[in-house]
C-alpha cells in the first residue's frame, strides 16, 4: 500500500492534466460562472431601473435552456418525425438537424455587450456619418404602449445603417432583437450579433423543419414579451421606395397569437429615410436582378474605412446629410383582430406597411430629387426653391413627417444641392441645375423614397 510506484514522465503529466481538468470542471468553472452570472444580474437590475421596457427574463435565459425548450416543443417534435419520414433518415439524425437549426437561430444575449459596446458603437457610427434626427421626438410613443404588451417594431429597410440607427435611438427605452439575414454570418459579426440579441434567418429556405424551428422561437419570444424589430420587406429596397412586404416573420407572430390571452401584441411602425444611403450605387446596380446577392466582404469594408479615415485626416469629410427616424401610430393586434374579424397576415402586412409609409420622413435630398426627376433632370434654381418651399408647407399642413432645421427651407435646400454637386450628381451653372444622364437612376432612387406621399401633399412640378 505504501510502496513506491514508478511511472513514466508522460503518464504523470497526463494524470496531473486529467486531475486539473476534473478539479476545474467541478470546482473552478462553476465558481467562475456563478461570479459572472451574479455580476450580469446586477448589471441587468441597474439597467431595468432606467429602461422604459425592462429586459425580459426569456431574453436572459441560458441559451442552452432556450434551445432545449424549442427542441422539445410538441410542434417541433412532430416536424422532426415528418422530416425523418420524408427524407428516409433515422429520428435521431432528424433531431440533430433540428438542433443544428436551433443553435443557428437562438441568440446569446448579453446586456453588458449590448449596452457596454453595441449601443455606444451605434451612437458613434450614426452621429459620425449623419446628422441624426427623430422627427416626432416630442412624443413618448414607446412609453405610452401597454407595459404588458409585446412590442414589435415594423420598419422599412433602406440601408444596413438601419440597424445602427434604430439601436442607437431606442437604446434608452429597450434593447431590440433583430432578425438578421445570412450576410452577417461571418466572424466576428456572427458572435457579436448573437450577443446583441439578433437571430439569423435563412430567407430563402423552404425546409419545413427549419421553418418550424424558426417559427417556434419567434412565437416563444413574442409570448414572453421580447421587443423585436422586423423588416417586412425582407431585404434592402433596391428601388429606394417601399416594396411589397413578405409574410414570413409576421405570419409566425400572428399564428401564435391568442386574442383572448393576457398579452397583446403592439406593432410600432417606424419610418426611416436618408439624405444619402451608403449602399445606393450597389443597390441601383442590383435593381431588376432578382438573383443578385449581397455578400459581406472584409476587403470592401477595409477599403471603405481606409478611404473614410483619409478624408477625416485631410479634413475633406463632411457628414452625409440627415438620417431621420419617425414613429407612427401603434397598431394593437387585439384591436386589429376585433375590427377585421381575424389576423390575416396579408391584410395585416398591407396595413402595417401603409402606416410605415405614413411615418417615412421627408428630407431635403429626396425632395430635390423628386422635382428634378419630374422636370426630366433640368430646372432653374428659382423654380426649385419655390417648389421646395411650397412642398414643405404642404407637407407640414398635411401633418406629414417632414424634417428640416428650424431656420426654414432655404439652408437645407442649399446644403442638399451642395452635397449632390460634390458627388457630381448635379451640375450648377449660374441659375441652371442639370442632372447628367448617368445619374438619373440615382435621382430616381432617392425620389422613390417619398413616392408614396399623396399627390395632394407634394405639388406637381414641371420646369419651364
Amino acid at each position: 500500500m505504501f510502496q513506491t510506484v514508478e511511472l513514466p514522465i508522460w503518464a504523470l503529466v497526463l494524470i496531473c492534466l486529467l486531475a486539473a481538468v476534473t478539479a476545474a470542471s467541478h470546482l473552478l468553472f462553476p465558481s467562475v460562472r456563478w461570479f459572472f452570472r451574479r455580476r450580469a444580474e446586477r448589471v441587468v437590475a441597474r439597467l431595468n431601473e432606467r429602461l422604459t421596457r425592462p429586459i425580459q427574463p426569456f431574453k436572459l435565459a441560458r441559451r442552452h435552456d432556450m434551445i432545449q425548450q424549442i427542441l422539445y416543443d410538441p410542434e417541433v417534435i412532430r416536424a422532426v418525425n415528418e422530416y425523418a419520414d420524408e427524407n428516409g433518415v433515422p429520428d435521431n439524425v432528424a433531431f440533430e438537424t433540428a438542433e443544428r437549426y436551433a443553435r443557428e437561430i437562438v441568440p446569446a444575449f448579453s446586456a453588458s455587450v449590448y449596452y457596454g459596446f453595441g449601443a455606444r458603437a451605434a451612437r458613434w457610427l450614426a452621429t459620425a456619418f449623419y446628422r441624426v434626427r427623430v422627427v416626432n421626438q416630442d412624443r413618448n410613443i414607446i412609453r405610452e404602449i401597454d407595459p404588458d404588451a409585446t412590442v414589435v417594431a415594423i420598419m422599412n429597410h433602406r440601408s444596413n445603417m438601419d440597424y445602427v440607427l434604430v439601436t442607437y435611438l431606442v437604446a434608452g427605452d429597450t434593447p431590440l432583437s433583430y432578425a438578421v439575414g445570412e450576410w452577417a454570418r461571418r466572424w466576428p459579426l456572427r458572435p457579436l450579433i448573437k450577443m446583441m440579441g439578433g437571430y439569423f434567418i435563412r430567407r430563402k429556405s423552404l425546409n419545413p423543419l427549419y421553418r418550424k424551428v424558426l417559427a417556434r422561437y419567434v412565437q416563444l419570444a413574442t409570448k414572453e414579451g421580447v421587443v423585436q424589430a422586423v423588416f417586412p420587406e425582407g431585404g434592402l429596397s433596391r428601388t429606394g421606395g417601399l416594396i411589397a412586404p413578405k409574410l414570413g416573420i409576421l405570419s409566425y407572430i400572428t399564428n401564435g397569437f391568442d386574442p383572448d390571452g393576457p398579452r397583446d401584441i403592439v406593432f410600432l411602425p417606424v419610418g426611416l429615410n436618408y439624405d444619402r444611403v451608403l449602399e445606393d450605387r450597389t443597390l441601383i446596380a442590383a435593381a431588376g436582378n432578382g438573383k443578385a446577392r449581397f455578400r459581406f466582404r472584409w476587403i470592401t469594408v477595409i477599403r471603405y474605412i481606409g478611404r473614410h479615415l483619409l478624408q477625416r485626416v485631410s479634413g475633406r469629410f463632411h457628414r452625409l446629410g440627415f438620417a431621420a427616424v419617425s414613429f407612427g401610430e401603434p397598431v394593437s393586434l387585439k384591436a386589429f383582430v376585433a375590427e377585421h374579424g381575424g389576423s390575416d397576415p396579408e391584410q395585416l402586412a398591407a396595413h402595417l406597411m401603409h402606416e410605415v409609409g405614413r411615418a417615412v420622413p421627408i428630407l431635403p435630398v429626396p425632395l430635390i430629387a423628386r422635382h428634378l426627376v419630374l422636370s426630366d433632370g433640368e430646372a432653374s434654381l428659382q423654380e426649385l426653391r419655390v417648389a421646395f418651399t411650397q412642398d414643405v408647407k404642404g407637407a407640414e399642413k398635411a401633418a406629414s413627417e417632414v424634417h428640416l432645421p428650424v431656420d426654414g427651407p432655404a439652408k437645407p435646400m442649399h446644403d442638399a444641392l451642395r452635397m449632390l454637386e460634390v458627388r457630381g450628381v448635379v451640375q450648377i451653372e449660374g441659375d441652371r441645375i442639370t442632372v447628367p444622364e448617368t445619374f438619373m437612376p440615382l435621382m430616381n432612387y432617392y425620389a422613390a423614397s417619398i413616392a408614396h406621399v399623396p399627390q395632394n401633399v407634394l405639388q406637381k412640378f414641371s420646369a419651364t
